[in-house]
């Protein structure tokens, strides 16, 4: 899977002399980056990948406006249970929220991978993460992942792969799992894994059992590290710039004035994240001088979201709905942040620069969390604002 970058595959690619990949069936390309194009230049490289993938026969292409890769890789059924998955951005560890090792490489990787259908990869050691217990009130799969955050930081599972487990995962649906292994990536992960259980099997019947249990550890397996949590401990959790390890329970950042709240991104712009949202968001409305940016992670939730009155509540609140894409999160377009603005983020990095200026402030969280700070015109506990029962 590649997205803008596949010009820069191409461009590898070509040096090596080739003339067609070798399974172009294989190939996924997916425009989300900086979609709708936000220069002439950027405009001029989704022209170039769109006569590519004409030239090449990949038939498995997404234009501007179908959604997120790592969305549509799992929403679309395109990675299954035990599948090898290499993509050109570091957040293909999302894959493994349907029991594949997704694992992200670089552009001139991913021209060998068109050249010649193979990789080298180190095989990883296992850090076991085994979870009980239940969710207190307005706390999200996000929460648990900046909690990891505080306890393992950017670098605690370098190379390793990380394996959740336990009864925790029966609660946990196919939007939250690909949170935790979308967000392992800032916890260094080469990779990381739900295994493919009773939940993937109710979500995608017509998947299961082709190759289920593949990726999963062998019951006398050794690992590197093993760690238990009780996920009933965590609560709302906020990480503060300009680090994942920066992470405490919202109510030590109360009282921190944003600017801007964006709920979208690869790690929260499913459905069930835009319902949290409009749990909080209803009967209420954006404070004065805070701008409310909602990216749907594709088009199908935004199709779901209006059906369901998700956007009407959203859009009534004073929030604005970008098309279905990265959105501002990458700091390209759509919500860039200027010197000295702070934006509450539900997306998954916080560092400097990453969404515009480098004098601005990224504060990560969850969408209920972001919704909550949305109307108070600071961080905000989500626990004050629901509006719905849980």
């Amino acid at each position: 899977m590649s997205h803008e970058n596949t010009y820069l595959v191409n461009k590898a690619f070509r040096e090596f002399g080739m003339a067609k990949p070798r399974d172009p069936e294989k190939i996924v390309v997916v425009l989300d980056h900086r979609a709708p194009a936000n220069t002439a230049e950027t405009a001029a490289v989704h022209a170039s990948v769109r006569s590519l993938v004409k030239e090449f026969g990949i038939k498995k292409f997404f234009d501007v406006g179908e959604g997120i890769c790592h969305q549509l890789l799992i929403e679309q059924k395109i990675v299954r249970p035990g599948q090898l998955v290499v993509g050109a951005d570091s957040h293909t560890t999302t894959a493994g929220a349907v029991g594949a090792f997704g694992t992200g490489i670089g552009a001139t990787e991913m021209a060998g991978v068109w050249a010649t259908g193979g990789l080298w990869l180190k095989v990883p050691e296992t850090i076991l993460i085994t979870m009980s217990g239940h969710l207190e009130e307005a706390v999200f799969p996000k929460d648990i992942s900046l909690y990891l955050g505080s306890k393992l930081g950017p670098s605690g599972a370098d190379y390793k792969c990380i394996e959740f487990g336990g009864m925790f995962l029966l609660d946990i649906t196919i939007s939250g799992r690909m949170v935790l292994c979308n967000m392992a990536a800032e916890l260094g992960a080469k990779t990381a894994i739900v295994p493919a259980d009773s939940t993937f099997a109710a979500w995608s019947p017509e998947c299961a059992g082709s190759g289920e249990g593949v990726c999963r550890s062998d019951a006398d397996a050794s690992f590197s590290a093993k760690m238990e949590l009780d996920v009933g401990v965590v609560p709302p959790m906020v990480a503060g710039p300009h680090r994942i390890e920066d992470a405490e329970s919202v109510e030590k950042f109360e009282h921190v004035k944003i600017n801007q709240a964006f709920i979208g991104s690869c790690t929260n712009g499913r459905l069930e994240d835009l319902i949290a949202a409009s749990w909080v968001l209803k009967g209420h409305k954006v404070a004065p001088g805070v701008r409310l940016i909602v990216a749907p992670a594709s088009r199908a939730i935004l199709s779901d979201a209006l059906d369901m009155g998700v956007a009407q509540i959203i859009v009534a609140s004073g929030g604005t709905i970008l098309p279905p894409g990265c959105g501002p999160c990458l700091g390209a377009h759509e919500g860039v942040l200027g010197a000295g603005e702070v934006c509450i983020s539900s997306s998954n990095r916080n560092f400097k620069g990453r969404m515009g200026s480098e004098n601005a402030e990224i504060y990560l969280a969850s969408p209920a969390t972001v919704a909550a700070s949305a109307i108070d015109g600071k961080i905000a506990d989500p626990r004050r604002w629901l509006t719905v029962d849980l």
